[in-house]
């Protein structure tokens, strides 16, 4: 099975975070409008937990990608 999201979907995900100065509530919801604009749901729960693990990896492609793959849930 292939990966769901594009590095550069994910590169400007990461920027999008980066810039915005967000908390990780914020954070959260930015990830489930992210999934949801591409035909993925998650949790607001498993989504508020990514965002803190997002932010102790300090938001790094590849531990945003991975965190990504695992939230999205087919709708």
């Amino acid at each position: 099975m292939g990966e769901k999201f594009s590095v550069a979907e994910v590169a400007a995900l990461r920027n999008e975070l980066l810039q915005g100065g967000l908390d990780s509530f914020q954070t959260a919801e930015l990830l489930k409008m992210f999934l949801a604009g591409r035909g993925y749901g998650v949790s607001p729960e498993n989504a508020l937990d990514a965002a803190g693990r997002i932010e102790c990896a300090n938001c790094n492609v590849e531990s945003l990608h991975k965190e990504l793959e695992s939230l999205a849930l087919v709708m």
